[in-house]
């Protein structure tokens, strides 16, 4: 696909965390489509941008939550209007200055084209805690300390 498109579904991911780094539950919940689906980090699923937003609301009320820091790994194109987006991210919590291993993750998003703007259809935030093999988080960390 074009470079015009790539980069579309590449800012509306980089919008999307711009609005969990801001703590901003309605701006997340307005990228998603009617239908679509977030599941969080720790496997809970919302449903549609309301159903998101009062997932995020009391989490952003609640806790400290620490800003993404992301690497686009892959943008795949599956048609004109719909594409896979794989980034790796990770997380330096509140009062600290360093990328916690323990936070690292695998965002997975599905966006759609309505019309002329893009929207995530599913947004999957998978834990890369690699189980045995500790060289792997390091790998992993490594490369999103490029990003700092």
């Amino acid at each position: 696909m074009t470079n015009e498109a790539t980069n579309a579904v590449q800012n509306l991911y980089q919008q999307f965390l711009n609005a969990w780094n801001e703590r901003n539950a309605r701006g997340m919940a307005d990228y998603f489509t009617e239908d679509g689906e977030m599941i969080g980090y720790d496997g809970s699923q919302a449903f549609g941008p309301e159903e998101i937003y009062s997932h995020l609301e009391p989490i952003f009320s609640s806790f400290p939550t620490p800003p993404y820091y992301a690497k686009v790994k892959n943008v795949s194109f599956l048609s004109e209007d719909a594409v896979i987006l794989r980034a790796i991210a990770g997380m330096i919590p509140v009062g600290k200055t360093e990328l916690s291993p323990e936070l690292n993750t695998h965002h997975t998003v599905v966006a759609v084209k309505k019309e002329t703007d893009w929207f995530i259809k599913l947004f999957q935030n998978t834990p890369a805690q690699f189980h045995g093999r500790p060289e792997l988080v390091e790998k992993f960390t490594a490369e999103l300390k490029e990003l700092l």
